[in-house]
């Protein structure tokens, strides 16, 4: 059986890697496909580099754009590529654009396709991700769901038993596999002038956070808050402002 996995953003890279490392130790036929959604190096190469994961075989490097414009651009790309490659299967990840234009083009060339972290639902339609997430469940010959809600929530839909496998969720082996990986890398806090137990770690993605100000502010003004409740310890903030 030959396997493709279909990536294109940061935690695709890190949610996938359990499922690369398996493939890597028992030799199977597969290969990567980054479409290149999340494309600066700070997004995209240093996971690669810092996870010790073998590179995407291919990169379409789509970059950003409109909903349309980025999934259109992946559908195409990603149809190409499969062509010429001829899996059995399709695995993505998710609920970007990256794995609406995966599964469509891959159901619609009558290839398989597994979805890793089936089932997830936010019930508001105004999130381009909970869009992304039922297309592609209900596109899907396999759904790896993380937990028996998530499965429960399948079945609701109508989604056929058979399909639906709980496997929990790949972030969890990813936390266990890289904790070594990154204990041995480099002393983040020296670089930063941190202190173990002085400071909070936090992210904030999705655009319904980011792009409305005020819900970012509140955001911002929560941290500020904990840190000064905290004895003033540091906020490390990392602002995610890619794409779906």
């Amino acid at each position: 059986m030959k396997i493709s996995i279909v990536l294109g953003t940061r935690p695709e890279i890190i949610k996938m890697s359990p499922i690369i490392r398996l493939c890597e130790r028992l030799a199977l036929d597969y290969f990567v496909l980054h479409t290149g959604q999340h494309y600066s190096y700070n997004m995209d190469r240093v996971f690669f580099e810092q996870l010790e994961l073998p590179s995407a075989k291919y990169n379409l490097d789509v970059g950003s754009g409109s909903h349309a414009e980025q999934t259109g651009r992946m559908l195409i790309a990603i149809e190409k590529v499969l062509q010429k490659e001829e899996p059995d299967v399709v695995l993505v990840e998710g609920d970007t654009n990256t794995v609406l234009a995966g599964a469509l083009a891959t159901v619609k060339l009558g290839i398989q396709v597994g979805h890793v972290e089936a089932g997830l639902r936010s019930y508001d339609r105004e999130m381009p991700e909970e869009i992304n997430r039922v297309l592609a469940d209900h596109s899907s010959d396999y759904l790896f769901a993380p937990t028996e809600k998530s499965k429960q929530i399948l079945l609701g839909e109508g989604i056929n038993e058979e399909k639906i496998f709980v496997t929990g969720n790949t972030i969890v082996d990813a936390v266990f596999q890289n904790l070594g990986i990154s204990k041995s890398k480099r002393n983040v806090l020296n670089d930063l002038g941190l202190t173990s137990g002085d400071y909070i770690l936090a992210t904030v993605h999705r655009q319904e956070n980011v792009d409305i100000e005020c819900r970012l502010r509140g955001i911002v003004g929560g941290l500020k808050k904990q840190g000064n409740l905290a004895s003033n310890w540091f906020i490390l903030f990392i602002l995610e402002l890619e794409n779906v």
